[in-house]
């Protein structure tokens, strides 16, 4: 169990826009922050981040919440992992009770997986430091490589006994189950046979974003030819090759600060740019580019600088993910090395500013790069120059953002010397055919010309929804608020016709929206929003000091989303740059006592029409014999209704 003064420290300490910002890149929007949401394929930022409100919102997804839930839905952290992960944030002092072999049995599926892989991630590393084969064969070849002390320690690096199956035996004596060990791929069962997968191989951990281990990459130190140099985890509940990039734990940060990433091929090749001092760096380890994996880097930076060996012949095999890239809306720059040399080897050759005026000088953008790797090898041969410009086309053609796409077409031009004519008409005909491809697909899907038609009626707005909705909006954002309140009391006059007749008073504003809500006798018809209600009245009541940051973390994940997207709906206007276009949203104006006010009384108008409606019916469904009373009800509530609608100012 965490104790609750930890907790307490946590949620004081933390700031959401730091936590989040670590996972995506936010931008300053008014005072809140907008960025791509990490759990959508999007191009316009939907999701944003309140640090007055301490809360986030994404907008493509419906997914809202603190900084505990965003770990808990990104990273798939239990709540106390979260607590954990933010105590280490912030140097706080975190106790965590040891588990027994019989809680990591009981724990689920996945987070069994992650404890395993942690557990190897430790048992590799102390393997390294702490037996002779570790010092002498593992650590030996890290440090041949260059790397020091500091370095190996952190990226955890590691090493794994040249033995079947120490790794394995170790595990199972310390209380883990054998079905994660496999599913891991951490040991492989063969029948009654369990073998280590990675002996006799240094160790790479493979993290996420946040730092959890996913898998590893193991590299063989013998010159066996049967044995694969690089061997990686198999895939796993929570290890997706495809979603993940090696080294963006310790980049992510650098990545958003300097506003571009450098992409590599090899493990080696991103822990020699870090202990140089380029630590904005991440490799694919070793398996083709993906979309997923774009998008991640997409998430801190639209900058990629893509780094190949001086092998020309790898050159033209990786520069297929270019296309990828460019796909996202991202900007592309490709720097090649000295033919012999790749990123690992020249960093350990160079000095910080050697290596970074060699990337500053040689990084060109990717239709001069792709150009000239191409024209050379075609200048003398018209045919296979007409495919490298088609080819260089068919690249542009990926960008989504036209006036870039105009630029490279008479970048290209001048480049390969064609006219720009003959570039736009090719980039046309790759256009067209690719939007009568999703023509042809979508005429798969539904038939021509077919009239949808509504089978049910367009569902009416649920007026009694929405104001309960702004009661809790405004219990939430003001409840310990104090303010002058006009209250209106009913009154007969002289001539003895019904009058509301202003009293000022000061009150808390949950104390006035409650006795409101209780003298007239008014329930919420929304069960949740009812809990809520009288969740956060007592929480006020109780609490002088009440704060929202402190009540959201103590409500469940749902109750905690409902909050999020009653607090952030009224932001979702700042998604959209409106300034840019000299478009001015027109700032919120109302006072708070007249935000109360004007929702209270909303409220009992929608009510008494309600009243008036239910006697209308009765006195319908009783033609024959109508019952005076019924008619004198309606009377006064029409006529109370009328009053109330004059104060707020509305016709009816």
């Amino acid at each position: 169990m965490i104790s609750q003064s930890t907790i307490d420290q946590v949620f004081d300490a933390s700031r959401i826009e730091e936590v989040i910002g670590d996972f995506v890149n936010l931008k300053k929007s008014g005072t809140n922050y907008k960025g791509l949401s990490p759990f959508s394929d999007e191009r316009t930022a939907s999701f944003m981040v309140s640090p007055t409100k301490q809360i986030w919102k994404d907008f493509s997804t419906g997914k809202g919440g603190t900084a505990v839930s965003f770990l808990m839905e990104h990273e798939h952290f239990t709540y106390p992992e979260a607590i954990k992960y933010l105590a280490k944030k912030y140097n706080i002092e975190f106790e965590e009770t040891e588990q027994s072999n019989e809680q990591k049995e009981r724990a689920d599926e996945r987070e069994s997986l992650y404890l395993v892989s942690e557990f190897a991630n430790s048992y590799f590393q102390k393997i390294l430091h702490k037996t002779d084969p570790g010092k002498s064969i593992g650590l030996s070849y890290f440090k041949e490589r260059g790397f020091s002390i500091e370095t190996i320690e952190k990226f955890d690096l590691g090493y794994s006994l040249d033995e079947w199956r120490v790794f394995t035996d170790e595990a199972l004596k310390q209380g883990y189950n054998i079905e994660y060990l496999e599913k891991t791929g951490l040991t492989i069962v063969k029948d009654e046979k369990r073998f280590d997968r990675f002996k006799g191989r240094v160790m790479f951990p493979i993290k996420s974003m946040s730092g959890r281990v996913l898998g590893f990459g193991g590299r063989i130190l013998t010159n066996d030819k049967k044995a694969a140099k690089y061997l990686n985890s198999p895939e796993s509940d929570i290890y997706h090759k495809s979603n993940v990039l090696y080294g963006i734990y310790h980049a992510k940060q650098s990545i958003a600060k300097e506003d571009n990433c450098y992409l590599v091929e090899g493990y080696t090749d991103v822990i020699q740019f870090h202990q140089t001092g380029v630590k904005n760096v991440v490799s694919s380890s070793g398996t083709a580019l993906t979309a997923e994996q774009i998008r991640l880097v997409n998430r801190l930076t639209k900058n990629i600088t893509v780094l190949f060996d001086g092998d020309a012949a790898g050159m033209r095999a990786s520069i297929r993910g270019i296309d990828l890239i460019l796909e996202q809306g991202m900007n592309v720059k490709v720097c090649s090395f000295p033919e012999g040399e790749d990123p690992d080897s020249f960093a350990r050759q160079n000095t910080l500013d050697e290596l970074m005026e060699y990337l500053n000088d040689n990084a060109k953008d990717f239709i001069q790069f792709k150009a000239s790797l191409l024209f050379e090898e075609t200048k003398n041969d018209p045919i296979k120059k007409a495919d490298t410009v088609r080819d260089i086309v068919n690249s542009i053609s990926k960008i989504p953002d036209r006036i870039k796409r105009e630029i490279y077409i008479q970048e290209c031009a001048r480049i390969m010397d064609i006219s720009e004519e003959v570039l736009f008409t090719t980039l046309a005909q790759i256009n067209k055919k690719e939007e009568d491809e999703e023509n042809k697909q979508l005429k798969k899907s539904h038939k021509a010309f077919e009239v949808i038609k509504h089978k049910e009626p367009v569902e009416k707005v649920d007026v009694q929804y929405v104001l309960e909705r702004k009661i809790i909006e405004i219990l939430l954002l003001y409840g310990n608020r104090v303010e002058d309140f006009e209250d209106l009391v009913l009154k007969e006059n002289e001539k003895g016709e019904l009058i509301l007749e202003p009293v000022i008073h000061q009150a808390k504003v949950y104390e006035k929206v409650f006795l409101d809500l209780q003298d007239d006798e008014m329930e919420f018809s929304n069960a949740q929003f009812k809990t809520l209600y009288y969740s956060i009245i007592d929480a006020l009541n109780q609490n002088p000091d009440f704060k929202l940051k402190s009540f959201i973390n103590t409500v469940d994940n749902q109750t905690s989303n409902e909050i999020t997207s009653i607090l952030m709906d009224d932001e979702r206007y700042t998604l959209d740059d409106w300034q840019r276009m000299s478009i001015f949203p027109k700032e919120k104006t109302h006072s708070v006592a007249q935000l109360v006010s004007e929702t209270i009384l909303s409220l009992r108008c929608f009510l008494i029409d309600m009243k008036v409606k239910e006697f209308q019916q009765k006195t319908l469904q009783n033609k024959t014999d109508v019952n005076r009373n019924i008619l004198e009800e309606v009377k006064d509530y029409s006529g109370l209704k009328m009053l109330l609608s004059r104060k707020l100012n509305r016709v009816l």
